[in-house]
């Protein structure tokens, strides 16, 4: 029997050494073909993939049904080995990864082995959250096949509320960073980072008063650093289309002349506010019914407070602490998030 384990790169050393340990006679070949966070466990212990999971640098530990050159023909040929594992009522998926140059794609894989399977089975293909998934591992001139519980796969599940539904309607309103011009760079970055992890409807950079304008310039340039770095990264993770959010410049009152339109939800976070718990069952039924929720973050200094009589709401996201100038987004959203998340919940329970 043979596993495919994997952990954290730099960790597989670690892991080796414990595999060893607990299952004496195995063979074990850690980073094979050089490849690191690997370690390929061959051995005729029958409990050895439970030991294998005692091990904390362990994050994942697959059981090979087949191993074969890694040619494409081939790998399309473990198909009669894996149709028995698939049930006619079940849903499945190909996943691959490969490791190594080859005459073919990892797309390759999933199309032509999954075309095979879904021939022999009948069984139908389900991206999202797949009964079982059909996992081929490619480390240079050689292809491991598995079938695991479509589980260990989920990410996006039907139990599971999509967070875009509330942060879709959500307009960021920030302040920009001033003063160093390194600073200002590196603090755009992570303000463009987190905007677009979160994928709203729009940042806009919103000064207050005139400002340096080579300051400005350079936070800019790192909202757009930081915006491209995070949307590379949720390209290659999400399974569906992700667009970069909209980012403008506005003078900070003009913003608030603007957004005070019907349907638009204007949320100020300071200090000064109200705490979130005692408003969150109105806040989280007015943020349902919004068109658009505004969302005004201040840097280095707080929202203005003669605007805080235009808000809807102004609240404390946790008494007696002051975020961070790069913490404001993703502490605002996220609580925001957990009150909205509950609202939907007892609608849910009602109907």
């Amino acid at each position: 029997m043979k596993f495919i384990v994997k952990t954290q790169r730099g960790m597989e050393s670690v892991a080796a050494n414990y595999i060893r340990e607990i299952i004496p006679n195995a063979n074990v070949w850690t980073s094979p073909m050089g490849y690191s966070g690997l370690v390929i466990v061959e051995t005729d212990d029958e409990k050895a993939g439970g030991k294998i999971l005692e091990i904390p640098e362990v994050e994942r530990s697959i059981p090979v049904l087949v191993e074969v050159p890694a040619e494409l023909e081939r790998i399309v040929e473990t198909a009669e080995s894996v149709a028995p594992l698939i049930g006619e009522n079940e849903t499945f998926a190909v996943k691959t990864k490969r490791r190594g140059k080859h005459a073919f794609t990892s797309i390759d894989v999933n199309r032509e082995l999954g075309a095979k399977i879904r021939e022999l089975t009948n069984a139908d293909v389900n991206l999202s959250w797949p009964d079982k998934v059909v996992q081929v591992e490619i480390i240079g001139d050689r292809a491991y096949v598995s079938v695991v519980p479509g589980e260990e796969f989920r990410k996006f599940t039907p139990d599971k509320i999509d967070a875009r539904k509330l942060f879709r309607k959500v307009t960021l309103v920030q302040m920009p960073y001033w003063g160093d011009y390194k600073a200002c760079r590196s603090f755009g970055e992570k303000i463009g980072r987190a905007a677009q992890a979160f994928e709203v409807k729009e940042l806009i950079v919103a000064p207050k008063e005139k400002m340096n304008a080579f300051e400005l310039a350079e936070f800019i340039k790192g909202v757009k650093i930081g915006q491209e770095s995070r949307h590379q990264i949720q390209r290659e993770a999400y399974p569906w289309k992700v667009e970069r959010v909209p980012v403008s410049v506005w003078d900070l009152y003009q913003v608030v002349r603007d957004k005070r339109r019907p349907k638009r939800l204007l949320i100020i976070t300071d200090p000064k506010g109200s705490t979130l718990t005692g408003v969150k069952e109105r806040l989280a039924r007015d943020m349902f019914y919004a068109k658009e929720i505004v969302i005004f973050i201040g840097s280095r200094e707080g929202i203005p407070r003669g605007l805080f009589r235009f808000a809807d709401y102004v609240v404390d996201l946790a008494p007696y602490m002051t975020f961070a100038t790069e913490h404001g987004i993703p502490a605002t959203l996220v609580s925001l998030w957990e009150v909205y998340e509950g609202y939907l919940r007892e609608r849910e329970d009602k109907a």
